[in-house]
């Protein structure tokens, strides 16, 4: 994409999110779009860069943020920026759904399927191998109030709570991917709920 159309595209988000009542982004969205949400990729938002985040919001803040299968692409420094950068432009009160390939699914395939560096789509590129207790450690170090919506822990169990799609739908999940429509947990995520504390 040249210069010039990428100032056009990223003009036309920028009037879009403050002509919108409520801002609800999907950060490094792809093609994904949900009715009432704002699709963003990295070409206008990295989820990194201050200078981003300050260029489409400015005092503006985000009454939701979701982002599906794209936080197990940040290295370390990255993802604390992001973590940064979220709790930073989220409106008191208001969360952070992520959702990310579960690093504790029991089954083999899964995990060589996910993994960086695994057979996937995308794993190539994948940096860090999640889990409940690595996902809240880093979310709970930025401010965030973490709230686990499916994950599997270290027994084998999956735990889940029958979660809306109001603060973000999550495709690659147990009640929406088709991979678990036979009765098996063929594909599943780890999906959280980061929660903004309301100022004292």
């Amino acid at each position: 994409m040249n210069w010039y159309r990428l100032f056009i595209k990223r003009w036309k988000l920028q009037r879009l999110v403050h002509r919108t009542p409520e801002v609800r982004l999907i950060l490094g969205s792809g093609p994904t779009s949900q009715p009432g949400w704002i699709s963003t990729n990295i070409d206008c938002l990295d989820v990194t860069s201050a200078a981003d985040w300050r260029r489409l919001l400015g005092t503006r803040r985000a009454t939701a943020l979701m982002a599906e299968h794209v936080w197990e692409h940040l290295d370390e420094t990255q993802t604390a920026l992001a973590n940064r950068y979220c709790w930073e432009y989220l409106a008191p009160g208001r969360s952070l759904r992520l959702a990310v390939p579960d690093g504790l699914h029991p089954s083999p395939d899964y995990i060589a399927y996910i993994r960086p560096g695994g057979t996937g789509a995308g794993a190539d590129d994948h940096k860090v191998l999640y889990d409940y207790r690595n996902m809240t450690a880093r979310l709970e170090s930025t401010g965030f109030s973490v709230s686990l919506l499916e994950y599997w822990d270290e027994t084998g169990c999956f735990h889940y709570i029958d979660w809306t799609s109001d603060n973000g739908h999550i495709d690659r999940s147990r009640r929406y991917d088709e991979r678990n429509k036979q009765g098996t947990l063929g594909y599943t995520s780890l999906i959280v709920d980061a929660t903004k504390s309301m100022p004292v």
